[in-house]
């Protein structure tokens, strides 16, 4: 679990009260973030949004690494034809 210090955490209501001040501070980086609390239970994280796009793209990344390694995986599986596999079921695929 992620540490956030006191001054990164505010109330739900507190930002409602005070969003203007809380957009401002993450827009020009006096904050790197925010941590929305509701019932003293974190809820929301508030980021710039150049925070937002870098995470969102290193996600995506990795995403993409792991459906390589997937389809790198399956090259050297066995394969069957879909007629093959029709024919081992019974089906005929000129009623399809």
């Amino acid at each position: 679990m992620i540490a956030y210090s006191r001054d990164e955490i505010i109330s739900a209501s507190d930002v409602a009260r005070n969003f203007s001040s809380v957009l401002k501070d993450i827009v020009s980086h006096t904050k790197e973030r925010i941590a929305i609390s509701k019932n003293n239970k974190l809820e929301a994280i508030v980021l710039p949004i150049d925070e937002y796009e870098r995470l969102k793209e290193a996600y995506d990344l990795m995403e993409h690494t792991q459906i390589y390694k997937i389809v790198q995986a399956r090259k050297n599986s066995k394969t069957i034809s879909l007629e093959d596999s029709a024919s081992k079921y019974g089906i005929d695929l000129n009623a399809l």
